[in-house]
């Protein structure tokens, strides 16, 4: 079993930054493909970003392109999602997600694609 605890979330302004954390234990994040999502009042599920297991292919969705920038640290057993330029409308519940695969050049976008979720965190930014 892998249990994902996720950190970093608040409230922030917007053009304000945040870095959130995904600490896991259990099996290293090294042999995982990583998924963000996030998910806002009234709205779907969206994919913020995607990472395969070997860092060589990554997606982001087009309203975190050049914003948002996910990265891990196999070292400390931890993925992060860094947050640039914040705007309102990202305003959401983030939640990380891994995935087992063999695959290194693959990464996923489906929340069925996901095994194992953290408990999310609260994204708040104020205009």
């Amino acid at each position: 079993q892998v249990q994902l605890v996720e950190s970093g979330g608040g409230l922030v302004q917007a053009g304000g930054s945040l870095r959130l954390s995904c600490a896991a234990s259990g099996r290293t994040f090294s042999t995982y493909a990583v998924g963000w999502f996030r998910q806002a009042p009234g709205k779907e599920r969206e994919c913020v970003a995607a990472i395969s297991r070997d860092n060589e292919l990554t997606y982001y969705a087009d309203p975190a392109k050049g914003r948002f920038t996910s990265s891990r640290d196999n070292a400390k057993n931890t993925v992060d999602l860094q947050m640039n330029s914040l705007k309102p409308e990202d305003t959401a519940v983030y939640y990380c997600a891994v995935r087992s695969t063999f695959f290194m050049n693959t990464y996923y976008r489906t929340s069925d694609d996901y095994y194992y979720w953290g408990q999310g965190t609260q994204v708040t930014v104020s205009s």
